[in-house]
Parts: structure tokens; C-alpha cells; sequence
């Protein structure tokens, strides 16, 4: 079976759209639909229903629609096994939330290259929302990410927490915090949840970012007060370009582990996650 046809199948399971999906897979209308009938003279049923209601699963339809992305997740596997074949036993491609890959990319993957070295890493740093689509999609094995979006085929765990904490290198104490000179940080909805119930008045700031070195860079540029990750607070603090601002608590966030569910056991996973989870610990 053509891989060309499943991913054709999934995409009009989201779009319920011949044209639509011809567009996003930039093909005509017609070689869609040629991919379907040949899908179904496969599968021997048909997998789609057009009406004026628009384009609608049938009962076979909906029943194929779990198989079909566990192979496009095996195709994604085999593909990458075999194009990174070579000296090592298996490749990775694992995703990592931006603010953490500063802080612990470096000893996390050496930990890893030392306890698994017949694996060879891939390593992608981004936004949750985005490696929650890779993982679904098969492009990735495995993520660190702040926010899971809980996908069917996918699990999540928490392993850790980090801190950020307020600095400024304007003022020193948090009554004296000026909406006009505050940077937003919103990290992740969780954050964005605890920065409203502590600090509402300063929640609708004119600046906002998701990324601490983002935000270090405008608060360099600009002046003002930010959240930042707490090593680089220390850091910063230390090198006496802020202060810390006094009668405010650091805001947690949560750091989750992702991976396919089929996958969730493995031992590789497993030790990678946990290099990761001590890293966190101390």
C-alpha cells in the first residue's frame, strides 16, 4: 500500500474537503480522489460519502482512521531507520522546548551519548504546539515540551518543574513595577494561568514573548522588567544587569515527557527520559 494514499486519507479525515485538501497537498482535485478509490478498492468499502452536506467518513472510514496513522507513524520510523543506517544501531529525533535546550541540552545529550551509544540523536528545539503535531505525525520519537495537548495516540508525563523569576533593571520591588515597562512573559498557558491569578494588573503588558532569550534581549534593549528562567536570573543578577524584584514568588512550570503510546515502554525512551528527569532534579 502507498504511503501517498494514507496521508491523502488523513488529511481529508481533517479537512472533510476534496478541494481542500487538494490544496494543502498542492494536487488536483481529481488525483485526490483517485487516491481514495484506490485506498477503498484496497480496503474493499468505501471510506468517504459526498453529498451537498460536504464529505463525511463512512463507518469504515471512521474505523481506519486509528490504523492508518499507526502506519504512517511506522512509515516515518522505517524511513528515518533507514536513511540514517550507517554505524549506529537506531536514530532518534527527539523535540525540546526552547528554553530548556540552553540550560540542559549539552549534558542531557552527552548523558545520553554515553549510556546509548548505538543511538544517534536528532535534536529539534521548538514550541509545544508544534511537537505535539510532529509526534503525531511520526516526526518525532520523542519530546520535552511544556504543554501537552493530549493527542489519542500519544502520552505524556510530567517529569520535573523548572522556575522563573522576576527581574528587572529598573526597579527593585514589585509595587513600584510599571505597566508601561513590563515584558510579558507567556511561556505556556499554565504560566500565562499563574501569571494572571498573581500579577493581573501587569497581564495586559504592551510587549509580550514566549522564549526567555527573547525577552532578556528586550529587556536589554528596552529596560523593564521580565519573567526569565531562573539560571538566567541568577546569572544576569550576579553580573549586576538586574535585580531581582522583591515580595514576588518565581512561577513554576511543569516539564512533560511525549512520546507515541506504542512506545511509551521502550528502553531507549525510557533512559533518555530519565538522563532528563535527573537533570531536572538537581
Amino acid at each position: 500500500m502507498q504511503i501517498e494514499l494514507i496521508e491523502t486519507y488523513l488529511d481529508l479525515m481533517e479537512t472533510r474537503s476534496f478541494n481542500r485538501t487538494a490544496e494543502r497537498l498542492n494536487l488536483t482535485q481529481s488525483t485526490v480522489s483517485h487516491r481514495m478509490k484506490a485506498l477503498e478498492a484496497v480496503l474493499g468499502r468505501p471510506l468517504f460519502a459526498r453529498n451537498k452536506g460536504g464529505t463525511q467518513p463512512t463507518a469504515a472510514g471512521l474505523r481506519f482512521h486509528d490504523h492508518a496513522k499507526a502506519i504512517q507513524h511506522q512509515w516515518h520510523e522505517a524511513a528515518r531507520a533507514v536513511e540514517t543506517a550507517g554505524a549506529y544501531e537506531r536514530s532518534m529525533r527527539i523535540g525540546l522546548q526552547h528554553d530548556l535546550a540552553a540550560h540542559y541540552a549539552g549534558d542531557w545529550l552527552a548523558a545520553v551519548r554515553k549510556e546509548l551509544p548505538g543511538t544517534s540523536i536528532y535534536l529539534e528545539v521548538d514550541y509545544s504546539k508544534q511537537m505535539n503535531r510532529d509526534l503525531a505525525a511520526g516526526d518525532l520519537d520523542l519530546a520535552i515540551l511544556y504543554t501537552p495537548h493530549h493527542l489519542p495516540d500519544l502520552h505524556y508525563e510530567p517529569i520535573g518543574d523548572v522556575r522563573y523569576e522576576l527581574v528587572s533593571n529598573k526597579v527593585t520591588r514589585i509595587g513600584d513595577v510599571k505597566p508601561e515597562d513590563y515584558i510579558q512573559a507567556v511561556y505556556s498557558p499554565a504560566f500565562d494561568r499563574l501569571h494572571r491569578q498573581a500579577l493581573p494588573h501587569l497581564s495586559t503588558a504592551p510587549i509580550a514573548s514566549g522564549e526567555t532569550t527573547a525577552i532578556m534581549a528586550l529587556m536589554a534593549k528596552l529596560g523593564g522588567s521580565a519573567y526569565v528562567m531562573a539560571p538566567d536570573a541568577l546569572r544576569l543578577v550576579r553580573s549586576g544587569a538586574v535585580s531581582r524584584v522583591q515580595d514576588v514568588e518565581p512561577i513554576p512550570q511543569t516539564v512533560y515527557a511525549a512520546v507515541n503510546v506504542r512506545t511509551r515502554h521502550a528502553h531507549q525512551h525510557r533512559r533518555i527520559i530519565s538522563l532528563l528527569q535527573a537533570l531536572l532534579a538537581t
